[in-house]
């Protein structure tokens, strides 16, 4: 509920009348400045008295109307974002013979899951796959399956040097870019749709889901330093979500300063810039060992999860 005060200059302020009684409007009906469903009627009754009369009449099918209208503004445009799917990874972990994100899931590679599921969003207009030579021809060969441009560029030694290659692939006119792990096979449309619009909002934002477990921070010979407050941490998935000219920015000041990050956004925080925490999803999971295989195959054949 809002609260709306009205004042008016017919009425004398020494004037012991002059006091107005607050009138309580629902939120969702009132609009003052410039709104073309409000009208606003004068009158002026009992002269003797010096009182007015206000009469309000707001209209909720306009504000509504107006509301839908700024939701259709924030909203991603099709065919707006680029897509920077990162496999080049060695995946050491994992101990296999080829890096995690090729390994088959349920017979198809773990890096194809994210490539389709970007592929089928109609904010995307281009993927750039950054992977070594020898594994393009695994998204080549998926090619006649999509409705996006493909795109390749070369890994990095470091992640932060994998993402620099693939913004310099990406179509200049894109409003975003959207950097994925392609070991991460189970992240939904519904997820990835969220996250883009708080991109477009703020200029940068990232999945996340609140950390459960209890966390402690520790000293270098493995005491006890102190419990950190869970209610304010939160484990960083992707997709992450940055406006390109500012991740161009953040760029600029990590190679200035020979900066090294662990993660997109935070190339982004080092410009002091926020960063928004969508909730994504746990079944967002990253795939590094063989029991994360494991629990992937388990949600995919989950009835419940639907990856689209």
């Amino acid at each position: 509920m809002a609260i709306l005060q009205v004042t008016s200059h017919l009425i004398p302020s020494s004037s012991p009348s002059s006091q107005i009684k607050q009138r309580t409007i629902p939120s969702t009906s009132l609009y003052l400045n410039h709104h073309p469903g409000l009208s606003l009627s004068l009158s002026k009754r009992n002269s003797r008295r010096i009182r007015t009369t206000f009469t309000i009449v707001c209209s909720a099918s306009s504000a509504n109307q107006r509301s839908e209208e700024e939701e259709e503004e924030a909203s991603v445009k099709e065919k707006s974002v680029s897509v920077v799917l990162l496999a080049g990874g060695k995946g050491k972990r994992m101990g296999a013979s080829m890096p995690k994100q090729y390994l088959p899931l349920l017979g198809q590679p773990i890096a194809l899951y994210s490539f389709y599921t970007f592929s089928r969003m109609p904010e995307v207009k281009e993927i750039v796959v950054v992977c070594d030579t020898s594994y393009q021809d695994i998204f080549e060969d998926a090619r006649e399956k999509i409705n996006v441009d493909l795109k390749f560029a070369l890994p990095g030694k470091e992640r932060q040097d994998s993402v620099y290659s693939g913004l310099q692939t990406i179509d200049r006119t894109s409003e975003l870019v959207c950097i994925h792990d392609s070991a991460r096979p189970l992240v939904t449309s519904s997820d990835v749709e969220k996250v883009l619009n708080d991109g477009l909002r703020v200029g940068a934002s990232v999945l996340g889901v609140p950390a459960k477990a209890t966390i402690k921070e520790g000293n270098s010979e493995s005491f006890v330093v102190k419990t950190l407050d869970r209610k304010t941490l939160w484990e960083m998935q992707t997709p992450q979500v940055i406006k390109p000219e500012l991740l161009k920015k953040g760029f600029e000041l990590v190679n200035r300063e020979g900066l090294e990050v662990t993660d997109d956004v935070s190339i982004v925080e080092h410009l002091k810039h926020p960063v928004y925490i969508t909730q994504g999803s746990y079944t967002n999971i990253k795939v590094t060992t063989p029991d994360d295989l494991l629990l992937a195959e388990r949600i995919l054949n989950t009835d419940s999860f639907v990856p689209a």
